[in-house]
């Protein structure tokens, strides 16, 4: 049994078929639905790339593995679903992105060389590198965003695309009525069919990268399929350019009263600069079309895939995860992009089919749990067959939802976001270490917390599923507050750092030392078995007490 670990970037939980979304047809993600469980809560441990990304690999909260932030280390010696898998006999290979940065540092400390094994797995986020591509080839004043070789570039460049730079020329950019670049960072030329055959774009590149390492895989395995897309610059090669319009476009979903004295952190994103363009109408009539060609081409190369698992007759012998790392808002509470914890942000798609006859039972329905990304690492190690170590991995394993189980689970879901590298934190005058919110949800309420001084947030989703209505302004839901802090505060209290020893280790390990000698605190030795104390009865080999005849020996 093999896992096709598949993510996309900055979907939305809402943007597919299977999901109601009333214009966007995801026939493939429908097809995976219709043969697996789609899990319709499901929240990400931080509203941001790399942060929610070191939560899904390490199955940790983001304040457990430390990587709070784009560009955050994920520090030496924190344990991935590459370690725990190879363990259990399944090799982890990555494709595509991770938006992992490595520890430079503490391997240097540690004497780990980057070329060695161990090293480039440190490197890789404990993943085996099929290919990496983080996918963001931006090129500025100062040079490369990303100053790591791309692969995707090269086989552009390969495909004879005359630029150094042909991810920001070519996949990234259409052309202008007079030839010049219309590039994708632009808003207004979401429109334009990017400048690139569609067999070359990055999509259907990475897919068939994928069918590559399927083909020569041997033994038991993992791989996790990290698409760029649908994440922005929002261009997409023709015919998916012109399969939506703004008739397509719904309504932003947003109300006037969310602008009527907000919440301070709130109240900075809305004024932002991604903020201030999705709150055009304009905008979001280029973008949103854009948007759902690139989903549209994400669904035509997952049928791609599937069809090549069907027709090798794998599909029978490989669990198959369709998810996302955040949401995107695209307009709706007056944002642009992610970074809050409104559901369009925070809430992500997740689906997952089980060829396995055990989970016979659930396939094609949906399941209302309320579940965490950071469950997948747990999912993968229980379905690779091994104990989850619940010392280190802080999520739950889904298999019994998935063969129709009703486990004891958790009562609520909790995600963190770090924004003290923002200009918002700085516009706040908020000190790096207050600058971090958490989101506490039940399945109705949802409370947001601030620190460095702020009120709080709450939200009823059972009679405000649009989360206007912010409920913290006044004094009439303080019991439901309090509740969720108490949430929140039992949340804070789990042991997540005592990563070295398991219960199961440390129940085993009780009474060692008395077997070994160690036997403090008796008054006569009566309190301990005798075989315990055998060691320290009997006669003296000598007594130094009296005086001696000779001295001992030295």
């Amino acid at each position: 049994m093999n896992i096709l670990f598949i993510m996309y970037d900055q979907l939305r939980f809402d943007y597919l078929s299977c999901a109601g979304h009333p214009h966007l047809h995801t026939p493939n993600f429908d097809r995976v639905a219709a043969r697996g469980v789609r899990f319709t809560n499901a929240y990400v441990q931080s509203p941001i790339c790399g942060a929610s990304r070191m939560s899904f690999y390490t199955g940790r909260y983001t304040s457990s593995h430390g990587a709070q932030w784009n560009g955050f280390p994920l520090r030496v010696g924190e344990q991935t679903l590459g370690d725990h898998l190879r363990r259990a006999g399944m090799a982890c290979w990555l494709v595509g992105k991770t938006h992992m940065k490595a520890d430079a540092e503490g391997m240097a400390r540690l004497g780990l060389s980057p070329d060695s094994v161990i090293g480039a797995r440190q490197a890789e986020c404990g993943f085996d590198s099929w290919v990496r591509d983080d996918g963001l080839w931006a090129e500025g004043p100062d040079g490369f965003y990303d100053g790591k070789r791309s692969p995707y570039n090269e086989y552009l460049k390969s495909r004879g695309y005359p630029s150094h730079n042909p991810w920001a020329d070519f996949a990234n950019a259409g052309v202008h009525a007079n030839g010049d670049k219309a590039s994708g960072w632009m808003f207004m030329n979401a429109d334009k069919p990017a400048n690139i055959r569609e067999e070359d774009s990055e999509t259907p590149w990475l897919t068939r990268k994928t069918i590559e390492f399927i083909q020569q895989a041997r033994g038991r395995w993992c791989a996790h399929v990290s698409f760029i897309k649908p994440h922005w610059p929002y261009i997409v090669p023709a015919p998916y350019h012109a399969m939506y319009g703004p008739d397509h476009v719904p309504a932003p979903v947003r109300h006037d009263s969310e602008r009527d004295d907000p919440h301070p952190v709130f109240g900075a994103y809305m004024e932002n600069r991604i903020a201030q363009a999705f709150q055009r109408d304009d905008v979001r009539q280029k973008v949103i079309p854009a948007y759902m060609g690139l989903i549209r081409q994400c669904d035509d190369q997952l049928g791609v895939l599937l069809d090549y698992l069907e027709t090798t007759g794998r599909m029978d012998s490989t669990m198959i995860v369709l998810t996302s790392d955040h949401g995107d808002y695209l307009g709706d509470h007056w944002l642009g992009e992610k970074d809050l914890f409104h559901d369009p942000s925070v809430k992500v798609p997740m689906i997952v089919y089980d060829p396995r006859p055990g989970a016979d039972a659930t396939r094609g329905t949906t399941c209302d749990a309320l579940v965490e990304a950071i469950d997948l690492a747990a999912t993968f190690v229980d379905f690779a067959g091994a104990e989850v170590p619940d010392h280190i991995i802080e999520g739950r394993s889904l298999l019994p939802w998935l063969e129709g189980g009703t486990p004891a689970w958790r009562d609520f879901v909790v995600s963190e976001y770090d924004y003290s590298a923002t200009p918002q934190a700085v516009k706040l005058k908020v000190a790096p270490r207050d600058a971090r919110l958490f989101m506490v949800f039940d399945g109705r309420f949802k409370l947001i917390h601030a620190e460095g001084g702020f009120r709080p947030m709450l939200f009823d989703l059972r009679l405000d599923p649009q989360e206007f209505t912010d409920l913290a302004k006044g004094d009439s839901h303080n019991a439901e507050i309090d509740r969720l802090y108490a949430c929140l505060a039992r949340w804070g209290r789990r042991m997540s750092q005592r990563v070295t020893r398991s219960d199961a280790d440390i129940n085993a390990a009780r009474g060692q030392s008395l077997r070994r000698g160690i036997l403090p605190f008796l008054v006569d030795g009566s309190e301990v078995p005798e075989d315990m104390i055998r060691a320290y009865r009997g006669p003296a080999p000598r007594d130094y007490t009296k005086p001696q005849s000779d001295p001992p020996d030295t």
